[in-house]
């Protein structure tokens, strides 16, 4: 299975019965709903992780000083835990994106851009708020309309204001079109909000924006996702993104994004490369998405791709933040260091 719904914390789970369609589509789905993240800057945090030089002081994207990782460091530090520390530093010390609230996004970007521009860096963002997100299922809400949509994401955007940023727009929202998950009536309304978010984010001078296009497990033929993108303003963003919190590997990802790409005027992307250094889990097994066992940190954050039209492998996903409740995790979007631990461990770079 190729994807999963998260149950935000800042949201009540629901089980409400679904129809074999609708189940479907939970388990299709490429999508992990991060609780929206708290900025801490330098001073709050009490400076950043000690040790070796950061690596992911290369890359042009902000690292985020009171991260879960960054912090849970400096606790195994004083506990003695040396050696997971160094590991877990993996993490903390490369940038990952900030998932914004959706009650009121500003002072967290707002906070994110002032640490950032200590260092000159970029921050990275998703806008994930769309009415009727995840078709109603485990990660449902939303915006309660499109006129509040429309606030939240003018308000996302002027928070932005001439900061570099970087933005992926609505993971799945387009994946649920595509694979019929969100009902007709709601089509017209979802394109006409993302090429307005498109324009919105791209009015800002130094935004970058990529429409989210799930991953090659779920939409298979990359034509079905083609045409949704354009009727969403692809054209006038920078490119589209790919396996965001998914696991699939860059070979098969990139692959697949070099169809996408041609049947969208050989538009650029990024890739989401947070835990799929192991690819995704073999063999089938029910819920391959939550939680998996024996998966690694992927390429860290660059955008030295070797490849025209890919702009950069992000970290969209935080790793270490828990998938839900199976295989003895945590709450959806709960910290979890030992599963942090062993992304670390079995990072391939």
């Amino acid at each position: 299975m190729s994807g999963r719904r998260i149950v935000p914390r800042a949201l009540p789970r629901t089980a409400p019965a679904l129809s074999a369609l609708a189940l479907a589509a939970a388990l299709t789905a490429g999508c992990s709903t991060p609780e929206p993240h708290v900025t801490r800057t330098a001073e709050e945090t009490h400076g950043s992780v000690r040790g070796e030089p950061a690596p992911g002081a290369a890359s042009p994207y902000w690292v985020d000083p009171g991260s879960d990782a960054a912090r849970q460091v400096r606790a195994w530090e004083r506990e003695g835990r040396e050696a997971d520390a160094k590991v877990l530093r993996r993490i903390a010390d490369r940038p990952v994106a900030v998932w914004p609230a959706w009650d009121d996004p500003a002072p967290q970007i707002r906070a994110a851009a002032r640490s950032a521009a200590r260092t000159k860096k970029t921050i990275l963002l998703v806008a994930y708020n769309i009415p009727h997100r995840d078709c109603g299922l485990y990660s449902a809400g939303g915006a309660k309309d499109a006129d509040a949509y429309r606030s939240w994401i003018g308000e996302f955007a002027d928070a932005v204001g001439d900061a570099p940023a970087t933005v992926v727009l609505e993971p799945d929202a387009l994946p649920h079109i595509a694979d019929g998950c969100t009902p007709p009536e709601h089509h017209t309304e979802r394109y006409q909000l993302l090429s307005e978010a498109v324009r919105a984010l791209k009015a800002r001078p130094n935004t970058k924006v990529y429409v989210d296009a799930g991953n090659p497990d779920w939409i298979k033929e990359p034509a079905k996702i083609g045409e949704p993108l354009k009727r969403a303003g692809i054209d006038g963003a920078d490119g589209f993104s790919l396996n965001v919190s998914n696991f699939q590997s860059n070979e098969s990802v990139k692959e697949y994004a070099a169809l996408l790409s041609g049947t969208v005027g050989d538009a650029h992307y990024v890739i989401d490369t947070s835990r799929n250094g192991n690819g995704p889990l073999s063999g089938g097994r029910d819920e391959a998405w939550c939680n998996p066992p024996g998966r690694g940190l992927g390429t860290p954050p660059t955008t030295d791709t070797g490849d025209d039209r890919l702009d950069a492998y992000l970290w969209i996903k935080r790793p270490g933040e828990s998938d839900g409740t199976c295989r003895g995790g945590p709450r959806a979007g709960a910290w979890w260091p030992e599963y942090a631990l062993g992304l670390a461990k079995r990072a391939k770079t």
